[in-house]
């Protein structure tokens, strides 16, 4: 069987991204437990180290115990990669809403300062 990689196009930069988020689900999933999920101290830490900047709000464990409630679909308190997107599915929309907001207030204030 020959190796599609030879082949293959290259990597888009959303394909790339996807891995990413793959590699960095794996490199916290791997840590205890299941290899495949997440557990709340897991969890605690990907979001410590990987949305540090999105999720500052994010400090108390009560506020973590609340995400992981809200995540963990069938009640099995690990956190599989669907339920995980559902996170970085959420802190992306957001994201993508916040900067358009910035975008707004940068071409009003730039507006304002046009007409004088």
């Amino acid at each position: 069987m020959s190796k599609t990689s030879q082949t293959q196009e290259p990597l888009s930069d959303l394909e790339r991204s996807m891995n990413v988020i793959i590699d960095v689900f794996h490199q916290y999933s791997r840590r205890e437990g299941h290899s495949d999920t997440l557990t709340k101290r897991e969890l605690k830490l990907l979001i410590e180290k990987q949305l540090a900047n999105y999720l500052k709000h994010v400090k108390s464990q009560a506020t973590i115990d609340e995400i992981m409630k809200d995540l963990d679909i069938n009640r099995d308190a690990q956190l599989s990669f669907s339920e995980v997107m559902l996170l970085i599915t959420r802190v992306t929309i957001a994201t993508h809403e916040h900067l358009h907001e910035v975008e707004d207030q940068q071409q009003q204030h730039q507006h304002k300062h046009q007409h004088h």
